[in-house]
This record gives structure tokens, sequence and C-alpha cells, in this order.
């Protein structure tokens, strides 16, 4: 049987570190880092990211900023406030929560938001930073994804990893982070074929394609390591893309859902503004 490796669990950990770190940061500099996040609409999962990002914030003595814009908003109006945000030095780190009303464009917010303040590690310049092996703020979720992987003691090193989804928010970034960490990689997607013995093959399988309870017990290796990123709600409860009970049977460390990826997320974008404040600090010395 697996060991259930808690996301929650190993984010306490590491914002008990964080939060000495920010403490340290404020007696250096004499201010706080500081996150703004702008949300626009009513949809009601991003009210509840953007309240549990916002108290996570103040918990570690960072300074927070939400700006709650109504479903109206036009385009011009939400670039001329990230604008504003790009130029304010007690800003470090930016997101605009997504997903955005249809009348509001993704890439032309991504294209506008600074890449020194991009906490998200969603913009060209950050992606492509990722992808060259040079420093810049990477995506949340797969950072979190290396930290629960690393928690478990396996050496990701020589290791066979299969990634399930190619989207750039999970799948692409976490195939160039287990790469980074000398691991041999297979992306999987709609159009792959085989796509049980490819899994089945995996000593680490990450699974981020957005259907729940997809992946049964006989896509999973004996002894794997099994990261759950999928978060669909089925009947009023949250469900992984991999079958629970089946691939515990069988691997050796496996995430729930939820309690698994999910805290792990708004840790690693607490870590980056951190990462972004300090960086900007030394550039003004």
């Amino acid at each position: 049987m697996a060991t259930v490796v808690s996301g929650k669990e190993l984010a306490e950990k590491i914002r008990g570190r964080l939060k000495e770190k920010v403490a340290d940061f404020k007696k250096k500099y004499g201010y706080a880092p500081g996150l703004a996040v702008i949300l626009v609409g009513e949809d009601p999962a991003s009210k509840v990211y953007v309240n549990n990002k916002e108290k996570a914030c103040i918990a570690l003595g960072m300074k927070s900023e939400v700006r709650r814009l109504p479903q109206s908003t036009t385009e011009q109006e939400l670039l001329c406030l990230i604008d504003e945000y790009n130029k304010r030095e007690d800003i470090h780190g930016l997101l605009v929560q997504f997903p955005l009303p249809a009348h509001l464009s993704q890439k032309a917010v991504l294209e506008r938001i600074d890449p020194n303040k991009d906490v998200d590690g969603l913009t060209v310049a950050n992606s492509g930073a990722l992808a060259s092996g040079m420093p810049g703020l990477v995506s949340c979720t797969p950072r979190g994804i290396i930290e629960l992987i690393r928690s478990t003691g396996v050496q990701i090193a020589g290791k066979q990893a299969v990634v399930v989804g190619r989207s750039n928010l999970v799948g692409k970034p976490v195939a160039l982070l287990l790469l980074g960490e000398n691991a041999t990689v297979t992306i999987c997607h709609s159009r792959t074929k085989n796509l049980k013995e490819i899994c089945a093959g995996a000593d680490i399988l990450v699974a981020a394609m957005g259907k729940p309870e997809f992946l049964g017990g006989e896509y999973i290796k004996e002894g794997a390591v099994v990261i759950d990123v999928g978060t669909s709600r089925v009947e009023g409860k949250l469900k992984g893309d991999v079958k629970f009970e089946e691939a515990a049977e069988k691997a050796a460390f496996i995430t729930p859902v939820p309690g698994g990826v999910g805290p792990m997320t708004i840790t690693m974008l607490l870590d980056n503004t951190l990462l972004a404040a300090e960086r900007q600090a030394e550039v003004r010395k």
C-alpha cells in the first residue's frame, strides 16, 4: 500500500521557513514583499482561490493587495491597471486570476505583466527562461510537484517520468523541470497511442489531464511515485485524474485529491513573491 504524500503537511513546513525568510527580508530592507492579485468577474472558484491567496500572504507577513473588478471591465481598463502595478515599487509580485471573462484576452494580459513580477511564471519570458535553463520565475503548480516528489526521498535523476497532459500551466513546465532534474521524460496527451503501456512503465507519473479517475491501477507501475494534479468536481466531490484506491495498491507514494498538489501551489506562489522581491531589491541597490 502506498504512502500518502500530504501536500498540506509539506506546505505548512515550507511556509514556516518562508515566514522566517520574510521576517529577515523586512529587517534587511525595511519593507515587506508585496503581492497584488487582480480578480475580474464573479467566478465562484476564483473568488475562493483569491481569498486563500490573500490569507496566506498576510499570514506570512507579506503585503497583500487584491483588486476585485466587475465582469464588465474592459480589456483596456485591465491593461491600464496592470501597467500601474508594473510601475509600483511596493508590489513585487503580480498575478491576474484566470479564467477571465470571455471578452478579455489572456494572451494580452500575460504579454502586459512585467516578467520580473510574474509570480505565476506564465509570461513568454519566464516560460522561455525555463525552457532554456535560464533563471526566471517558474509556474507555481509545477514547482510544487517537484517539491512533493523530492519529499518522498526518491531520486529523480535517471528515472522514467511520464507526464499526462501538455498544458502551458502544468504539463509542459513540469516536464521541463523533471528534465532539469535529469529524469527521462515522456509527455502524453489526447493523441497519444498506447497510453496505458507508457504510464505503466513510469517510475514517476504526473497526471494532469483533467479527466476524473481516468487512470486506474493498470496504468500504475509497482513502486511508482504518483502525483495527481487533477481537480474535477463530480457529484459535489473533488476527484483527481487517478483512481486513488487502485493506484495506491501498486504505487510506493501517491498524492491525494484534495490535499495533495493544491496546497503546494499557493505556497510556491508565496515563495515566488519573496524571490521576486529579493531580486528587485538587489537591482535597486
